[in-house]
């Protein structure tokens, strides 16, 4: 599982340092595509093969769906680590989440994400903001804690 946020910064070679516990769990390849709220997701291995099947599973008549896959896939890269325990992060990738020096990276249960650090900020304090209504609007899909 991945918890915690972290500060990092990523060079001009569009290297970023991801945290040694997130590498160990991540393996010595993974994922990273383009995510929601202009962040990247980062997937190991086997989440992102489950994440896969759910996505091959969705109708491909429906637009939103073919959409999404699309988006989701084209932007997907194979990533390893470099001796110093960085992932290079495609050009189109960095474009794609504002990544410039600055960045944010978070743990997210089953998933990593890398984050251009304002904006990290103002999503986590705009979302900080509204939790309770969140947690609240969470009951409907029968989630209680």
């Amino acid at each position: 599982m991945f918890l915690g946020e972290f500060q990092h910064s990523i060079d001009d070679k569009g290297r970023i340092i991801i945290p040694a516990k997130f590498r160990e769990a991540l393996g010595t390849d993974f994922i990273v595509t383009r995510g929601l709220d202009s962040c990247l997701f980062v997937y190991p291995r086997h989440e992102w093969a489950q994440l896969e099947q759910k996505i091959k599973s969705l109708p491909s008549m429906a637009a939103n769906a073919r959409a999404f896959s699309r988006l989701l896939f084209s932007g997907a890269s194979e990533c390893e680590w470099d001796k110093q325990g960085r992932v290079n992060v495609p050009n189109h990738l960095r474009d794609y989440a504002k990544l410039d020096k600055e960045c944010t990276v978070i743990g997210v249960s089953s998933r990593v994400e890398i984050w251009d650090k304002a904006t990290w900020e103002e999503y986590s304090r705009q979302s900080a903001d509204s939790f309770n209504e969140i947690a609240e609007k969470l009951v409907d899909f029968d989630f209680n804690f």
